[in-house]
């Protein structure tokens, strides 16, 4: 177990008084007390509710823990003249949830203390009266045995709550430069508007009305404004998942020839379209109230989190969703301006309804104006969308696997691959997975004609034919046209198959160049959400985030949130500090170097399997992945090249982006070509997908929603090998992914292959393995056609990004 923490702001002694004060630690009598070991005892007693319970029942509370191996907490404060270190420090660990005896040892609690990653604070021993202040305000800022700060864990049993009724209590109130959970999340209130787009996708001639739903403190009825942390989710209102299994495209089929072209990037541009769009509705009166309330099957728990805290929350799915207008095209500028048109409304530059028919208009009256995106994936992505267009009133977007270019999710270098998990899925499935508003009877008959025409568009549009980049797909590449004025927090799965980690490098290295603030963490899972981890304190690090960008609080968060934190892929709950990603200097190999043993001794393989076989991969493409990757004799060995390194003597770390230059042929006038790097070592390496460790004891607030505890772990069995980079091309696309070349027969061409970006420590022992096959079962067109690839193994070599491991802060 390793408790890191990223969020704490260090504090001077003077700002902790005032701090311990304005949160009731401190009375105008205690902070007059000279005596540590008199301060100490009412610092415990206040801990127990001071306001709630009386002062026998917490007298009783505090002798519940052991200060020494003889003397209880309680009596320590009675019967001793100072305030030990190790009394200090064995009673806070039980106050952050551990048990004597289980998790550490009254004798040595620092020991343990070090072990967990805990913080302690230098002090003389015993500690004089501003140093147990001092301690006293890091404890309530160090978090238990559950991943909260201590002083959430209060918020949550009522620490807060109890002062509900002083009026001088501050009401949003920040520690640490955190928003606490100050707020009556019983009282909140929801309501539903519907945002007037400057959008006319369903061609009704009307514009597109925006169903969105606000979740905002009661406080708001009594002249507060506060901030809105915003989710656009095209999932919100439904999803269409039977109709969306049937459009699936197959992916069983040969790869066709191309037609070769001399394309270039401006045959291939997307038109600057400006569609006329009609009148805006004529506003016929206007309200404070909504018509509207809702209750929600969904919410994101760190949204949660934030109501709980002072920040309204809104939801909204976009166009062409249940109880919205328009049609879904799937990653256009269409669905930026849903997002950006909600922001606009919460800035006060949009107009919004009450209902969709009579036009009475309602402001965001309750809303400061500034806003935060949040959300995965397709929520992700829409955050980078709308974060792009500098939208005012967007203050920052914490993207978590988010696409930055929609053909780098559904193709690769020419090829039509899968995004990880969804072989057959594209732009047309996934428009008509979340296209909701089929799922209103009248409404969806009214726009059926609108919808399949769309439909149609998304499909041909897409092209699965020869998977090349063209007008469609650069209409969909959100990095083309940049104005972002927002800070961004960018989060990202080193495992992700489904967004692959080129968006968030791709999106990194093009905000470089505009003059805002990006920090970067890089965590083990696939495609997870990382709120409630016990090895990281992410949610503490977006509060003091969102509490700088949303409620202006100076709490120097741009200097606290390390620019790039990274979690090791080598040991379990181990996180470190960079100041970037991407090593600034490479190692060459060629392939033939005597550094790599050739396992099955050959430079050319078969792409065609026995047609059993092949059925059987298709149906498990887990087993393909073993034969091809394991160092033993398999059904694969003659289908791949597996290079395999020497072991290492020190670990090293491949940071950034490796490429590969291959000089190939295919036996046929067409070919695919997928590289892997893999890991060899046996090892317990952590789960890519987390795992529970304590069922609903994260507490987001008093009588709140609770959240389960999570962790990436390591495996029960050692495994042999782990995949950690891949790559991909279709052999006529060597130039870029919209030039076609031609393919002659055993004709040798030279190219380069970007892998999937990365950030892997490989551990002395293990060996670097390079396996060159073609079709990739989980990824690529499966054809199994009759080709063998030749690898020209002596001008072909790789370029690794190694990081010098004394780089990292750790």
């Amino acid at each position: 177990m390793k408790i890191n923490q990223f969020a704490y702001v260090p504090t001077n002694h003077a700002a902790i008084v005032k701090e311990l004060a304005a949160a009731q630690f401190l009375s105008a009598r205690t902070r007059k007390m000279a005596d540590p070991v008199m301060l100490y005892r009412e610092l415990l007693l206040k801990f127990f509710m001071e306001k709630r319970q009386s002062r026998a029942v917490r007298i009783q509370k505090v002798a519940n823990m052991m200060a020494t191996t003889d003397l209880n907490a309680y009596d320590y404060t009675t019967q001793q003249a100072a305030v030990s270190r190790i009394a200090f420090y064995n009673v806070g660990l039980q106050l952050l949830g551990f048990q004597v005896g289980l998790d550490f040892e009254l004798a040595d609690p620092f020991t343990k203390m070090a072990a967990l990653k805990l913080p302690t604070i230098d002090t003389d021993d015993p500690l004089t009266r501003d140093q147990l202040i001092d301690a006293w305000y890091r404890l309530l800022n160090t978090r238990t045995k559950f991943g909260q700060t201590l002083i959430d864990y209060l918020a949550g049993q009522g620490y807060y709550d109890q002062f509900k009724d002083e009026s001088q209590f501050p009401r949003p109130f920040f520690f640490n430069g955190k928003a606490q959970a100050v707020f009556d999340t019983s009282r909140l209130i929801r309501d539903v508007v519907y945002v007037e787009a400057p959008l006319d996708t369903d061609h009704d001639g009307h514009r597109d009305l925006l169903k969105a739903e606000i979740i905002r403190p009661a406080d708001t009825e009594s002249s507060l404004k506060v901030p809105t942390v915003f989710t656009a989710s095209p999932y919100d209102q439904g999803t269409n998942d039977e109709a969306a299994d049937k459009l699936t495209h197959d992916v069983n089929h040969p790869l066709a020839r191309k037609q070769p072209n001399k394309a270039t990037y401006d045959d291939v541009k997307a038109p600057d379209d400006d569609p006329v769009l009609p009148e805006p509705r004529v506003i016929k009166g206007n309200t404070d109230v909504a018509e509207e309330t809702f209750t929600k099957n969904w919410t994101y728990t760190l949204n949660d989190y934030f109501l709980a805290r002072g920040f309204a929350v809104v939801y909204s799915a976009g166009v062409g969703t249940k109880d919205s207008d328009g049609v879904r095209t799937t990653g256009t500028k269409a669905e930026t301006i849903s997002a950006t048109s909600v922001i606009e409304w919460l800035h006060g530059d949009r107009p919004a309804f009450t209902n969709r028919n009579d036009q009475i208009e309602i402001k965001a009256w309750w809303s400061n104006g500034n806003v935060a995106m949040t959300g995965r994936s397709y929520l992700g992505t829409l955050s980078t969308a709308a974060a792009m267009t500098g939208v005012t009133g967007l203050k920052t977007a914490v993207v978590e696997a988010g696409i930055s270019n929609y053909y780098d999710y559904y193709r690769e270098n020419g090829l039509v691959v899968a995004p990880g998990g969804f072989q057959g899925e594209d732009t047309d499935v996934l428009g008509e997975l979340t296209f909701s508003r089929e799922q209103s009877a009248a409404d969806c008959l009214k726009i059926k004609d609108s919808w399949l025409a769309q439909l149609k568009k998304l499909t041909a549009g897409q092209d699965r034919e020869t998977g090349n980049y063209n007008s469609f797909w650069d209409a969909r590449n959100l990095l083309k046209n940049v104005n972002i004025k927002c800070d961004m927090l960018l989060v990202h799965g080193l495992n992700d198959w489904n967004v692959k980690l080129s968006h968030v490098w791709n999106l990194r290295n093009r905000l470089k160049q505009e003059p805002i603030t990006q920090k970067l963490v890089l965590h083990q899972g696939q495609h997870e959400y990382l709120n409630n981890f016990r090895s990281v304190d992410f949610t503490d690090l977006v509060n003091l985030w969102l509490s700088n960008k949303l409620y202006d609080v100076d709490n120097a968060a741009v200097q606290t949130v390390p620019d790039v934190l990274v979690q090791d892929n080598a040991e379990a709950e181990t996180w470190h500090t960079y100041p970037d990603w991407g090593a600034p200097s490479s190692k060459q190999y060629t392939l033939d170097d005597s550094y790599f043993t050739n396992l099955n001794e050959n430079s050319k393989f078969s792409d065609q399997l026995p047609d059993d076989l092949f059925k059987s991969y298709v149906k498990n493409p887990n087993k393909w992945q073993h034969a091809l990757f394991t160092k033993s004799h398999s059904k694969m060995t003659n289908h791949a090249i597996q290079l395999v390194s020497e072991p290492l003597s020190n670990d090293i770390i491949i940071d950034g982006r490796p490429k590969i230059t291959l000089s190939a042929s295919s036996s046929a006038n067409v070919g695919v070509i997928s590289v892997a790097l893999v890991d060899y070592g046996k090892a317990k390496r952590l789960t890519a997908v987390p795992q529970v460790l304590a069922n609903q004891q994260i507490i987001t607030g008093y009588n709140w929603r609770k959240d389960n505890l999570r962790e990436f772990v390591p495996e029960k069995k050692a495994s042999a090998y782990k995949k950690f980079t891949d790559a991909h091309i279709n052999l006529q696309n060597r130039e870029n992914a919209y030039r076609v070349d031609n393919v002659s027969p055993d004709q040798f061409y030279t190219f380069d292959l970007d892998f999937q970006p990365t950030f892997w420590r490989l551990l002395a022992g293990h060996q670097l393995g390079i396996v060159i096959y073609g079709t990739d079962m989980d990824y690529t067109i499966r054809g199994n056609q009759a080709i063998t690839y030749h690898v020209d193994l002596a001008n072909s070599s790789i370029s690794l990004p190694i990081l010098r491991t004394d780089s990292a802060n750790k």
